[in-house]
This record gives structure tokens, sequence and C-alpha cells, in this order.
């Protein structure tokens, strides 16, 4: 790579400045300054493309590694729930024969009812949870009382002023 310090970019300028001139120059500069933003934009471009591609070749060996590993744990599944059929056929095919023959053996439960439904009490608890504390109501000014209407009356009834 060009290892551009600042006295060889000095000198780069200078060559520049006496081929160019000094009327052409900035424009010149500028042109530079985009063709070489252009480039980079494409470099990165082109680098992230290529990561890309590269990571979606790792993904679609991880994906193919995932579904092998789905198909030996649902054949794995498969042949044990074949064994468990095969074995409780065969406990239960035991069972029924040594049963059939004294009726009911003592080691089988005898039926049982199924346990009572949950009945909720018959209390209010949303008007609980709701109520506002007494402490809040009276410190927010809230009528916590119900008044008749000839106290509302008196109550906000404007005050006489008495003449003399």
């Amino acid at each position: 790579m060009l290892e551009l310090g600042i006295s060889k970019m000095a000198l780069i300028g200078a060559v520049a400045l006496i081929v160019i001139g000094p009327e052409k120059l900035p424009r010149v500069a500028r042109t530079v300054g985009t063709l070489l933003g252009k480039a980079q934009r494409y470099v990165a471009d082109v680098k992230s493309e290529v990561n890309r591609a590269m990571d979606l070749d790792e993904l679609k060996k991880m994906k193919e590694s995932v579904e092998q590993a789905g198909r030996d744990v649902e054949k794995g599944l498969k042949s044990a729930s074949a064994d468990f059929e095969k074995d409780w056929s065969e406990v239960t095919a035991s069972l029924s024969d040594s049963g059939s023959g004294a009726g009911e053996s003592e080691s089988t439960p005898a039926w049982e009812p199924p346990p009572p439904e949950y009945h909720r009490p018959n209390k209010n608890w949303r008007l609980k949870r709701g109520a506002t504390p007494q402490w809040y109501k009276q410190r927010r000014g809230v009528r916590r009382q119900v008044q008749s209407g000839a106290a509302r009356v008196a109550r906000y009834r404007p005050k006489k002023i008495h003449d003399r």
C-alpha cells in the first residue's frame, strides 16, 4: 500500500500547483476527491457483498445441520414411542390375564369421585379493590358522608351582612 506522509503530500500538491495551475487546481481537487469517495464506496460494497455471501453459505450449512439433528431426534422419538407402546401392551396384557381369574385385585384402587368445584365466596371484591382510602379523601377534600338537602343549602347559602 502507498504510504503518504505530510512531506509526500506537500510535494504532490506543489507539483500539481505547477502543472495544473492555480485557477484549475480547486476544481481538479474536488473531482479527485469525489472519484476517490466513489472508489471507496465501491470497495466497501464489494467487501460487504463478499461477507454476505460467506455468511449465507455458513447459514446454509447450519440449517442443514439443524435439519439433520431434527430428523435424528424424530427417528429417536419414533423408536422410543414404539418401544413404549410395545412395553405398555405387554404390561397391560399381563395385568389383564392375572386380574381376570380373581375378579378385582387389591392393588387396583377403587373409583374416586372428582374433587368438588371451586365456588367463589359471595364477597364484592371489586368494591374492596376500587375503594379509595379515607385518609386520601380527607386530604383531597372529597365529601365522605351524605349530606341532607337542608344542610347543603345552609352550607352554601351566602352569608347575610347585618347593617346597623
